[in-house]
């Protein structure tokens, strides 16, 4: 089998039908789509239902990386890659990368992603660049996690997981810890995927300006993810957690310089 891909999901029934038929769609490649449920309580399972190609499980879970976790140990696909409820592949990308995945030594594989509004509107391109740990761990994560393909032997066979521990930024860190391992990685100029912004995305929903302290903790505590992967990975020079933040700020405007010359490299070639 060519591909695995799981979605997990949670009360995105009114996306799904989507994500499904961007998949069951696709040529020329055996695959099978897992959809890892937490247990909806929306119109998701009779969604589902509607695409007997894909493999419906409902259980519960510790979260969405506990979900992708679930579809990594099932996963039978030659490449693996998790595609979220809101998110949809391109029509028949799957048989334009095999081209390319039967033809490179690389582990983890990435391409270009669009981003669409609720209504599935394209608003904006993105180019994926050449892999920067650097710029990964200081600027920001720049692979999207639906657009990302991992080789079943060399990432899941040797027990590679997402981290449960993290609950927005758990690609950020996968990717660097994959990285840690020796892993390799390749950008790839297709474009693979539709990442759909709809305000109540995992990544976005806590990061609106807001005077609840609710919501405010939960935006401190996504950063948090990202401050404990540089503290971890990246470049630490003091114990003090504030001086550390004046040489994240630093680190953060050379590493976005350094994005732009990958930028301007890429669209050289």
């Amino acid at each position: 089998m060519d591909f695995t891909i799981i979605t997990p999901s949670l009360n995105y029934g009114r996306f799904l039908s989507d994500c499904l038929a961007s998949v069951a769609s696709q040529e020329g490649v055996t695959f099978e789509h897992l959809i890892i449920d937490g247990g909806s309580s929306d119109e998701s399972a009779g969604v589902a239902a509607n695409f007997p190609q894909a493999t419906w499980s409902q259980e519960a879970d510790e979260g969405m990386s506990d979900a992708i976790n679930k579809g990594f140990d099932r996963a039978k696909g030659k490449w693996v890659m998790w595609l979220n409820a809101d998110d949809r592949l391109k029509p028949n990308v799957l048989s334009k990368l095999l081209e390319q995945l039967n033809h490179t030594n690389a582990d983890i594989v990435y391409g270009n992603w669009d981003f669409v509004n609720e209504a599935g509107k394209t608003t904006r391109h993105i180019m994926a660049l050449q892999w920067s740990p650097f710029v990964h761990i200081h600027h920001h994560c720049y692979i999207g996690s639906t657009a990302a393909f991992y080789r079943k032997t060399s990432v899941l066979d040797q027990g590679h997981r997402l981290s449960t521990d993290f609950k927005y930024t758990m690609d950020s860190e996968f990717y660097i810890r994959l990285h840690a391992a020796g892993l390799k990685f390749q950008q790839i100029p297709i474009t693979v995927a539709d990442f759909r912004m709809h305000g109540s995305n995992l990544s976005q929903r806590n990061l609106s300006k807001s005077e609840s302290i609710q919501q405010l903790l939960a935006a401190e505590h996504q950063f948090s993810e990202s401050r404990a992967i540089r503290r971890k990975y990246g470049i630490t020079l003091f114990q003090n957690p504030y001086l550390n933040g004046i040489t994240d700020g630093i680190l953060w405007i050379i590493a976005k310089t350094w994005k732009v010359m990958l930028k301007v490299c890429s669209i050289k070639k």
